[in-house]
């Protein structure tokens, strides 16, 4: 994985990077793994807008990534590596014994060739899946189950690792990639590994456009509104003495907006 620089032939490309995408090893996805991905705008089924700054975006096909990995003790091969317009993370595409197919997402070190496993048994390789009470203290894992068979729900964006701190009984200590720790059911499945495509944070976008083909809008300061769309909206020049809230009043720096008692004694240590 390489980053590509850009001649500053125009403003837009003076200063953009991107990927030189060497790694990947097929272009088209398998078409039986992926499904069509309808576009809502972020409205819901009245038409209302539920979700600010979203809309438009180059059309995508979602490619269906197995979080659950429920081929146990099932060898599979790595055919291709390819690129995912949904994720900042790569996928591999797996071969199973029996011929079925399924992706999973790209660790650092999983190449073509390469046989992956989901097993209590497995080796502690790259691409391997295990229950956490198999995995030792102190490996780097990503792609984690938060509920045994849910599927995996944390670690899954591109150079994310959490690390298995320690075993305590019926649940394991993971450290999270926000520095968090928390306690998780040790049958809950976990990936060997972390996430490839670690130079996804050194990308430059360059230009604004370049975010409206990710279906991105652009974004309105609050301060620079009319009083009766944003609590900060309004006065003359820039208007100061105002506590930065949402344009619902919801304070939005500093202001803890956690509220879910169920899980409070799953956490450990805070990330902060």
């Amino acid at each position: 994985m390489g980053i590509k620089i850009y001649q500053p032939r125009s403003p837009g490309r003076r200063g953009m990077t991107g990927y030189d995408f060497e790694e990947l090893t097929k272009k088209k996805p398998e078409k039986s793994l992926t499904q069509p991905l309808r576009r809502a705008a972020a409205r819901n089924n009245h038409g209302w807008i539920t979700t600010r700054h979203q809309g438009g975006g180059h059309k995508r096909r979602y490619r269906l990534v197995d979080f659950k990995r429920l081929k146990i003790d099932v060898p599979a091969k790595v055919t291709a590596i390819e690129y995912d317009p949904n994720r900042t993370a790569r996928i591999a595409l797996i071969q199973y014994i029996d011929g079925s197919r399924a992706y999973i997402i790209a660790p650092i070190g999983l190449n073509v060739g390469d046989q992956v496993l989901a097993s209590a048994k497995a080796d502690i390789k790259p691409g391997n899946a295990l229950p956490l009470s198999a995995i030792p203290t102190g490996t780097t894992i990503h792609n984690i189950e938060l509920r045994p068979g849910k599927g995996a729900q944390v670690a899954r964006g591109a150079g994310v690792g959490a690390t298995l701190v320690a075993k305590l009984g019926q649940y394991c200590q993971v450290r999270m990639p926000s520095g968090e720790v928390r306690q998780i059911l040790s049958n809950c499945m976990a990936s060997i590994g972390q996430v490839g495509n670690t130079d996804n944070e050194n990308i430059s976008i360059g230009k604004a456009g370049r975010n409206r083909w990710k279906g991105i809008r652009p974004s309105v300061r609050g301060t620079h509104m009319n009083p009766v769309d944003h609590p900060m909206g309004g006065g003359e020049g820039v208007g100061k003495g105002h506590h930065p809230v949402t344009p619902w009043g919801q304070p939005c720096k500093g202001f803890k907006t956690r509220n879910n008692k169920r899980t409070d004694a799953q956490i450990v240590k805070r990330r902060k």
